[in-house]
């Protein structure tokens, strides 16, 4: 062992790898090839990255809940991350349907396309003398009750303008999601925090408005970091992909230079 690593650093990593790539935190089967490479570099950075699941700020079930958010949102698609949390969540007491709901809220992150192009759209528009076509008039029901009950985003006026009755659409769908009290608002504002924040993500707007909706809904300080120390543990997801993809190609290289030697013996 180097001198300058600690016996709690290894000890984290053993811990890691003995309870299983789902017991792990953000970890797969990488790590132990990882440790045998670098282990000192290993071990500073599980003792990092495993941080959210030791401290007890916030509990197991919604940590795992928080990374199969991560890993499905639209903005990350990570199948491996998203099993592996999935998996965790189960076991950590997580439902079906809060597991459901966590998938439901990460496929509409997407809507932060027309969040940030529509207003672009309408100021170059603008700019360049292009006019929209005539909107038809529209019912919108799903809008007019998100209004109702003050929970309409004015970020959501420019692509309401170009296409009120898609916007409808979307709002109609969104409704059925943060209507269906599955999550408790608290933990609902935490994860919205979480998958703005995402480093996949990094929606400023949102994240702020999250953050300050999770602080009326009782969250604290301290929870609200945690998540964002969620977003960024999640970064050892580049050793997980990165990892096993170099050993491949360190074996093939050998083989291949095996081969050239023996043909040229």
């Amino acid at each position: 062992m180097p001198s300058d690593l600690k016996a709690s650093d290894t000890s984290a990593i053993g811990q890691v790898q003995e309870t299983g790539p789902w017991d792990t935190g953000p970890w797969d089967p990488a790590l132990a090839t990882l440790s045998e490479w670098d282990p000192e570099w290993a071990a500073t950075c599980v003792r990092m990255s495993t941080n959210p699941w030791l401290n007890g700020v916030l509990p197991r079930k919604f940590i795992e809940l928080v990374g199969v958010a991560l890993n499905a949102a639209c903005t990350n698609l990570n199948p491996d991350g998203t099993r592996r949390h999935i998996r965790a969540a189960l076991k950590a007491g997580a439902t079906r349907e809060e597991i459901l709901f966590v998938i439901k809220c990460a496929s509409g992150l997407s809507i932060h396309s027309c969040s940030l192009g529509a207003p672009i759209l309408l100021e170059e528009a603008q700019a360049a003398g292009a006019k929209p076509a005539p909107v038809p008039a529209a019912s919108t029901p799903a809008c007019d009750r998100m209004r109702a009950v003050s929970q309409w985003n004015t970020a959501w006026d420019p692509f309401f303008e170009l296409d009120p009755l898609f916007t409808d659409e979307f709002m109609a769908m969104a409704v059925g999601i943060y209507g269906s009290g599955v999550m408790p608002a608290k933990e609902l504002e935490l994860l919205s925090v979480a998958l703005d924040a995402s480093y996949t993500h990094m929606y400023a707007p949102g994240t702020r408005r999250h953050i300050k909706a999770a602080l009326k809904a009782g969250a604290t300080m301290e929870e609200i970091m945690e998540v964002l120390k969620l977003c960024v543990v999640q970064g050892v997801q580049a050793c997980n992909l990165g990892v096993p993809i170099l050993a491949e190609e360190l074996e093939h290289a050998e083989q291949t230079s095996d081969a050239d030697s023996t043909g040229r013996a």
